[in-house]
């Protein structure tokens, strides 16, 4: 090797030089003039060339230095700015990991929205073969994340809604061969023989073996007077009479202006009585049947049939092994074709709810996925598919009467309709008196979204059943628009960057309060159930609607109106305003329509075994 070469490879290293092209060049002609200085140094009569080249080996060594200090400079500003440009790098990454996270997120809502919103799912009525697609995909989606089902089989809850007594589609009233309308011009009642007549009659008439038509004025103008009086029995008695009397069926009807409260009522459990029984309304009367004396082309069909839905619940759990927790829900079921009469535009079209709520729906299973990744430890998820929450809750209230796993509950955050949110019509936050903890918590976490905030902790969803069971409860719920209801409720119109937003914001505010042990609760006034504003008055009841007896069945009494001023509590049946009976929710609705603020009138309510009468003024 060169004495240059080793001069370069061995004492740089030791200098703490690079070696690099410039030090070679600059070490070459330290070598040469060092042994140029060998050979001269026994030429004394060349000294001042010796003084030269001591100069020149002066300078090499001088820019050697000079070299070095800039090398260690560039070394000293690299160490300066390396953590710099190292959080950079490390914010950059983030910034890309979330990036591909909300791509994710917003492709999977798009995905999850797209199916459940499907035509093919047929609207995904509960208890129908689309609600169990709907449940089917639920399912798939929780075993593929790999998280541990806790339905009573598998991931799957499922229930009996009893709808009672149905009116069948082949029951008809044809006078002189003009069908009536059932439920405007008549209506069959509960318990009619199921069986189809073909007669002759006179109004005037009661002849064997021809439909009998009677008129329940003079019995109601006998019996206004006493409370005692049952127009059910009363019916009743005259059919078998007439039976008796070879009559093939009886039409009834009201010519006085005395209530008769005459009604459909589903839930009666009495035997059918022998020979078809209708009753038609006054406008029936007038356009089809307004001369007594006339002989009718009569025809008639009763179809009558006892209706109980299977419906399912759909239940995944997160076990972190903590003492509490949380509990993530949302309802997957819509309104099908319309046929429950909830929808707000034409019945025989299929109603998707994409909003209301595949938006809910996929924005849990989006939750749970974040959950499933990466989880705060010191609670336990469970995540649950209402179904029934059209038809009042009833998957809810279901799961709460009868668990299927043993828990202690920390809080409760219920989905529904989370897809239309803009800035001008805000996310509303309800529930958000219902622990001291929501104030403290949610103002810093919801900085970028527009919000609003409602303290009540019921309302028209199933948070309002947790509630009601003293657990603290958060709704969120991005607001009404012109298509709830209505068949153009689809996916194309969903802000999927919105609900992201909405379901970053819940895990947020999970891993924000998951320090903070079994939270409190906080009684709220109570919402009144539904979204109609057609009535004047109220009672400030709220309807059981899963109740199956005659009457309606209240779950409890808003703080501060009339019902709780009147001593009203939850279990009561309401059977009676003034002189209009009730035998469900519906019927209730109608009796409350006659009456406007001022009014006095009578209620009649039953607790436990005794029937109770209030004086009350609306």
């Amino acid at each position: 090797m060169s004495p240059v070469k080793a001069l370069n490879n061995e004492l740089l290293p030791l200098l703490g030089f690079p070696t690099n092209a410039i030090c070679n060049v600059l070490f070459a002609k330290v070598a040469k003039v060092g042994a140029q200085i060998g050979s001269w140094l026994r030429d004394w009569e060349q000294n001042l060339e010796l003084i030269t080249l001591v100069l020149q080996l002066s300078t090499c060594c001088y820019l050697l230095l000079q070299y070095k200090v800039l090398i260690m400079k560039k070394w000293m500003v690299g160490l300066l700015i390396l953590p710099i440009v190292a959080e950079a790098q490390s914010k950059r990454k983030l910034r890309i990991a979330a990036e591909k996270e909300q791509v994710l997120t917003v492709n999977n809502l798009k995905k999850h929205v797209q199916y459940l919103a499907d035509d093919k799912l047929e609207g995904r009525r509960t208890g129908t073969a689309g609600e169990q697609l709907a449940m089917e995909y639920l399912v798939q989606q929780y075993q593929l994340l790999g998280i541990e089902p806790k339905g009573s089989n598998g991931y799957v809850q499922e229930f009996e809604i009893n709808e009672g007594l149905q009116i069948e589609s082949k029951t008809f009233l044809k006078a002189n061969g003009k069908s009536l309308i059932l439920n405007e011009d008549f209506f069959p009642v509960a318990f009619s023989a199921n069986s189809s007549v073909k007669g002759s009659p006179a109004i005037a008439l009661s002849e064997i073996n021809q439909p009998w038509f009677k008129d329940l004025k003079e019995i109601l103008e006998e019996n206004k007077t006493n409370p005692h009086f049952d127009i059910e029995e009363a019916i009743k008695k005259i059919v078998k009479e007439a039976a008796a009397k070879k009559a093939t069926a009886i039409l009834f009807y009201n010519s006085s202006a005395i209530v008769d409260n005459v009604q459909f009522n589903k839930n009666d459990q009495s035997a059918a009585l022998p020979i078809p029984v209708m009753f038609i309304s006054k406008k029936g009367m007038q356009q089809y049947f307004n001369d007594a004396s006339a002989t009718i082309q009569l025809e008639l069909s009763v179809a009558l049939s006892q209706k109980v839905r299977k419906a399912r619940n759909v239940v995944a759990f997160i076990n972190n092994n903590a003492p509490n927790t949380v509990i993530l829900g949302a309802h997957y079921d819509h309104l099908g074709y319309g046929e429950d009469k909830n929808a707000l535009d034409a019945v025989n079209e299929v109603h998707n709810g994409a909003d209301d709520n595949a938006s809910g729906t996929a924005a849990l299973l989006e939750l749970a996925r974040k959950l499933k990744k990466q989880s705060p430890k010191s609670n336990n998820y469970l995540l649950m598919h209402f179904s029934g929450e059209e038809l009042g809750l009833m998957g809810s209230k279901y799961w709460l009467d009868n668990p299927t796993a043993t828990i202690t509950s920390n809080y409760m955050i219920n989905m529904d309709m989370v897809g239309r949110y803009d800035t001008a019509r805000k996310l509303t936050i309800g529930g958000y008196g219902t622990s001291p903890e929501w104030s403290v918590t949610i103002p810093s976490l919801a900085k970028n979204i527009a919000y609003k905030i409602d303290s009540a902790g019921t309302g028209p969803s199933d948070h309002a059943s947790f509630y009601r069971k003293d657990i603290p409860v958060l709704f969120f719920f991005t607001g009404s628009h012109p298509d709830y209801h209505k068949s153009t409720d689809d996916w194309d119109k969903i802000n999927y960057t919105g609900i992201n937003d909405i379901v970053n914001l819940v895990y947020d505010i999970v891993a924000s309060t998951d320090s903070k042990g079994k939270i409190a609760f906080t009684k709220t006034r109570e919402q009144q159930m539904g979204r109609s504003t057609r009535f004047t008055v109220s009672l400030g009841v709220i309807p059981d609607y899963g109740y199956t007896g005659t009457g309606m069945r209240i779950d409890g009494a808003s703080a501060g109106k009339l019902a709780e001023k009147l001593g009203l509590k939850a279990g009561d049946i309401l059977l009676q305003l003034g002189d209009y009976k009730f035998v469900d929710v519906n019927s209730y609705m109608q009796s409350l329509s006659k009456f406007k603020k001022g009014d006095k009138t009578k209620l009649i309510y039953k607790r436990g075994s005794d029937e109770i009468t209030v004086d009350l003024e609306f």
